[in-house]
């Protein structure tokens, strides 16, 4: 059974990870829309740290952030059906 295709309209983002504050919040924002719209409860995003305190550390805030974000894109994926490529997966 071929995959369906990525919806037209579907932005990049969504099928990589955040990179940066801002691409954390266009993906967030955009997979639970696609969630909304689809009736999939998605639990919340990670929060945003408010603790670093800009240094630099080794095992930043932010990069446990990162990697949060990046888990729960990965459960959204999976839980809109989705593939990580913005392709349907057949059921």
């Amino acid at each position: 059974m071929p995959h369906a295709a990525a919806m037209p309209s579907e932005p990049p983002f969504v099928t990589t990870p955040a990179t940066d504050l801002a691409s954390a919040r266009v993906l967030f924002a955009a997979l639970q829309a696609r969630a909304k719209a689809g009736g999939v409860a998605l639990r919340p995003p990670p929060p945003e740290p408010a603790s670093c305190c800009g240094r630099g550390c080794n095992g930043c805030v932010w990069e446990g952030f990162f990697h949060a974000a990046e888990y729960w894109r990965q459960e959204a994926l999976a839980l809109l059906g989705l593939d990580g490529q913005g392709e349907t997966l057949p059921q």
